[in-house]
């Protein structure tokens, strides 16, 4: 059933990328794999939410526990995703080694979560913070793709990532991180995943962190010289009535 619930999914996930391709001909092959990571984001938080916060139970003080059923599904489900989205970044090398680590980590971690029938709500948990900031990236992605980047949307749309990649990612992540290595019940593989799940989290927490600094540093730059400009033009206004 599981290996069936996986196929399904992966299945799923192909079929509507070639449904994208096909009414998007013009866009060309990583807009409709876009499309497919941005309806993976929404509906992985959904179900990671539903089995945290309503199904249970809560993975900051059952780490380790026995997989129910409503975890298996969900995990077959992101598990599908990213056989599909491996497959096709290095098929069209669009990736670098970072996110293809990412990706096969988050493999073989839910690999691992299903295989031994533990671990699965701090496992639903870390795809939960690791996919909550995912359909803002692909929306900042399309902003560019239509020149709408450079906007007061595409502003907010960075600071809303930022936040929640801080927040969630990390300020959360760090809890969950300390409730799975010190629970008794943890499995020492998945206590390992957890360092490489959390290890990376921070790489892409500095190189996000330097480019927001960056992005302010420019922004505070483009106001200051429209600031100045504004101060010159009623100056050169009076020496032209001179």
């Amino acid at each position: 059933m599981m290996l069936l619930e996986i196929f399904s999914s992966l299945l799923g996930w192909s079929s509507l990328y070639l449904f994208f391709c096909c009414l998007f001909v013009s866009r060309g092959p990583e807009w409709s794999c876009r499309l497919v990571t941005l309806s993976h984001g929404v509906v992985i938080v959904l179900l990671t939410a539903y089995v945290i916060f309503i199904d249970g139970p809560w993975p900051l003080t059952h780490a380790g526990s026995e997989n129910t059923d409503a975890q298996v599904t969900v995990l077959a489900v992101c598990l599908g995703y990213f056989f599909f989205d491996m497959g096709w970044c290095v098929c069209y090398r669009t990736e670098g080694p970072l996110m293809l680590a990412h990706h096969a980590a988050s493999i073989v971690g839910i690999l691992l979560a299903l295989l031994m029938g533990v671990s699965g709500c701090e496992t639903c948990a870390v795809i939960f913070g690791s996919e909550i900031t995912n359909p803002l990236l692909q929306i900042r992605w399309f902003l560019r793709k239509e020149g709408l980047y450079d906007s007061l949307l595409g502003d907010v749309v960075d600071l809303l990532f930022i936040t929640l990649f801080a927040t969630v990612r990390v300020g959360v992540g760090t809890a969950m991180f300390y409730c799975e290595l010190t629970s008794p019940r943890t499995t020492l593989v998945m206590k390992l995943g957890g360092v490489v799940m959390y290890t990376l989290a921070w790489v892409f927490m500095v190189d996000i962190g330097r480019f927001g600094y960056r992005k302010s540093r420019a922004k505070y730059r483009k106001w200051q010289e429209n600031h100045n400009l504004k101060e010159e033009s009623p100056s050169l206004g009076n020496h032209s009535k001179e």
